[in-house]
């Protein structure tokens, strides 16, 4: 039995928060063109935020949103589109309180530089009350966040400069940023209610009750690879969509797909070599052949059987699955008998083609017994989308559980360690360090 968050990671409320300035690192990225698609990640760090003001503490927040900087230039643009207003706009309206957001020089194609002087007054006002909270720009605003060398090292220092603690409440950030990873190297740093959850809740996902039962999608093969073959060694079965399903098709029947690159192809021959003999892997019968991925046009889209397949043809956008797949008796069998089921899925090509999702998403909740999780992002998203009202209905069913990270939980699992991800070790690096 793997060890508890509370035998391991520090915790928020073992810390002295009376009178201090408490750094909150959430994940509250949600904004897409200016606009909040899901506060779902928003609201569940709000337990924290209380937490702290209810202990004394004043809070500054932080969270990435989208990617502003350009892979391959390295530019950065600030602009509404990746800005923090629509969450303090939302959260000033949910806690009845003022938020500041600190205003700072942009460089052209540089970013904000860093954290200077003028955020002095704001933090004053701060620990006199004068306003609610501070919430800082967009962490990748920031030339340092994702920087290496002096200039990363430069803005974790400021970031240090403005508070007393660090709490670490952005599960789904799972990358070793400045804002995540070397904070907690410089400030007494601990774990919100909302990371403990989580962290406890993929002791699920990776010590399983069988029989266990993950759905895994994906618009790449290549990026789950990783975690596939982790995953696999702990199924009794295995449910693939997406082009993941599309490439693994590929592989073991000799066909072409349009938009299904070579290399995802060979990457999934791995594994169809791997459960030959085995048969972890549950095909799911139909699927849909569109002539275009511009819409579901009426004539431009038909449901082909994976059995009809024919050897060396090359077929067109494979990009949903048929919803007759689910009431296979088979695949609604397996489904039916779990006692742990893990999906990180979307099926089809959204927003056109969602019908193998919704009734993906149907078909699970006919299981009443099993424990039911789902990563976050965009399984969390669809799921609301197609099933408003099942949605509604199992946010305070126990047996359900959405993570707010569905990466962090594929980083997770590929790890096999509830706390493999870099931030949380840093976490448990300043525990040990702050016990000496």
């Amino acid at each position: 039995m793997r060890q508890t968050n509370e035998d391991r990671l520090p915790l928020i409320q073992d810390a002295q928060l009376d009178e201090k300035v408490v750094l909150v690192r959430v994940d509250h990225n949600v904004v897409k063109n200016g606009t909040i698609r899901d506060p779902f990640r928003i609201n569940q760090t709000i337990g924290t935020l209380f937490h702290i003001v209810e202990q004394g503490g004043r809070i500054i927040l932080m969270t990435h949103v989208g990617r502003p900087k350009d892979k391959k230039t390295g530019d950065i643009t600030c602009g509404p589109e990746t800005s923090v207003y629509p969450i303090v706009k939302y959260l000033e309206k949910k806690l009845h309180t003022r938020i500041h957001v600190p205003k700072f020089h942009i460089e052209s194609k540089r970013g904000i530089l860093g954290i200077d002087t003028s955020i002095n007054p704001v933090i004053n006002d701060l620990k006199e009350h004068k306003i609610g909270g501070i919430y800082l720009p967009n962490t990748r605003w920031f030339e340092g966040e994702e920087a290496t060398g002096r200039l990363r090292e430069n803005f974790a220092h400021q970031l240090a400069g403005i508070a007393d603690i660090f709490v670490n409440d952005a599960f789904g950030s799972w990358q070793a940023h400045a804002s995540t990873y070397d904070i907690a190297k410089l400030l007494p740093s601990y774990a919100g209610f909302l990371v403990q959850e989580e962290v406890s809740h993929l002791g699920q996902v990776l010590e399983p009750d069988p029989p266990f039962l993950a759905v895994v999608a994906g618009a790449k093969y290549d990026t789950k690879i990783g975690p596939l073959k982790k995953i696999y060694e702990k199924v009794d079965h295995l449910v693939l969509g997406g082009v993941i399903y599309n490439a693994y098709i590929c592989a073991k029947y000799n066909v072409r797909i349009e938009g299904v690159s070579d290399e995802d192809v060979e990457a999934a021959r791995g594994l169809v070599r791997r459960d030959r003999g085995i048969g972890k892997i549950v095909e799911l019968p139909y699927i849909v052949e569109s002539d275009t991925m511009e819409g579901k046009i009426e004539g431009r889209y038909r449901t082909l059987s994976v059995k009809d397949l024919v050897r060396g043809k090359k077929y067109r956008y494979i990009l949903d699955i048929d919803a007759r797949s689910f009431s296979d008796g088979k695949l609604s069998d397996i489904i039916a008998s779990a006692k742990t089921i893990f999906v990180n899925a979307v099926m089809g090509y959204t927003p056109h083609f969602n019908e193998g999702s919704k009734a993906l998403y149907q078909t699970i909740d006919k299981n009443r017994s099993a424990v039911k999780l789902y990563g976050g992002g965009d399984t969390l998203q669809e799921f609301k989308t197609l099933c408003p009202g099942l949605y509604l209905s199992v946010m305070d069913n126990p047996s359900y559980y959405f993570f707010t990270g569905g990466g962090s939980v594929l980083k997770a699992i590929e790890k096999d360690d509830p706390y493999g991800m870099k931030p949380l070790q840093a976490l448990l690096e300043n525990k040990k360090t702050c016990s000496k």
